[in-house]
């Protein structure tokens, strides 16, 4: 006899949670660079690796646009793209946030990265970086933690869209299995 199956628990609560709390750590992070870090100063935690520096970024990802010749434009139509997208990904957490996945999580990391930038974009006129590092030859722009949540939310979702879950086998398909 089959046991009765438990009704699923939204997600939707504890993913909005995740943004909070990526929200919450940005912040925090922020602050603390910008009390204890001397603006671009920094300090060694890898020798040639990885530095924790405070650098102000007034452009977009990878300071694209810092160097604008018009920087209230530029800050605006962040400050707007960045409404627009926090939007867009919190319509879609809450649409497909129903069960927890890799795609779910990582809406909920890019919405609080989303959101981490814009109140920075919108309070401060600048977001705070603060993250440095090299490998090899290659030195990465400094970012953040809100960067960071928005990259590792991204990869979520793409990870879910090249390898998606496997839908539960229907009784059709495992009929054709077993050659009934």
């Amino acid at each position: 006899m089959h046991e009765e199956a438990k009704p699923k628990r939204d997600a939707r609560p504890w993913l909005l949670l995740i943004s909070v709390l990526a929200i919450i750590l940005d912040r925090i992070t922020k602050i603390a660079v910008a009390k204890h870090v001397q603006m671009g100063d920094g300090i060694v935690v890898i020798p040639r690796v990885f530095r924790i520096t405070h650098v102000l970024n007034t452009g977009a990802a990878f300071s694209m646009f810092a160097d604008s010749t018009s920087p209230t434009i530029v800050r605006i139509g962040l400050i707007l793209f960045s409404v627009i997208a926090a939007v867009a990904v919190l319509t879609m957490l809450w649409r497909y946030g129903r069960n927890w996945s890799g795609a779910s999580v990582g809406f909920a990391l890019v919405l609080g990265g989303a959101i981490g930038n814009l109140y920075d974009r919108a309070y401060y006129h600048y977001v705070v970086d603060f993250l440095e590092v090299h490998i090899i030859n290659y030195h990465f722009p400094d970012f953040n933690v809100a960067d960071s949540c928005i990259c590792i939310g991204a990869g979520l979702l793409l990870l879910e869209m090249l390898w998606p879950k496997n839908a539960e086998p229907s009784e059709e398909t495992t009929g054709e299995l077993r050659g009934a």
